[in-house]
């Protein structure tokens, strides 16, 4: 299992390092114990944490509300709950992006 990802009751906790102001949204590869992903937001006024949330829905499936920001509202460092997939599932789809870059 990847280190960017912990269990939880509820689904999956995703560590994620977040670089706004890019040219799109991509996830860009593992940084640390943390997955690296490219934002096209500006980080002000929690646009690139609301953007974070879009793309990580619209990437595994879920509906925006099944995406929860835990800490890191203004951090780049940021940890989100996915609720409802294990840590397998979320591997999976990683893996596939990264396999598409």
């Amino acid at each position: 299992m990847l280190d960017c990802l912990k269990p939880h009751p509820l689904g999956t906790l995703l560590a994620l390092q977040v670089q706004p102001r890019s040219s799109r949204n991509q996830i860009v590869g593992l940084f640390g114990d943390s997955l690296k992903v490219k934002l096209t937001s500006p980080p002000v006024d929690g646009a690139a944490n609301k953007c974070c949330t879009e793309y990580l829905a619209k990437l595994l499936g879920l509906a925006k509300s099944q995406v929860q920001l835990v800490t890191g509202q203004k951090a780049r460092q940021k940890r989100f709950l996915l609720c409802g997939l294990t840590p397998s599932d979320v591997e999976a789809i990683i893996n596939s992006q990264l396999g598409d870059s």
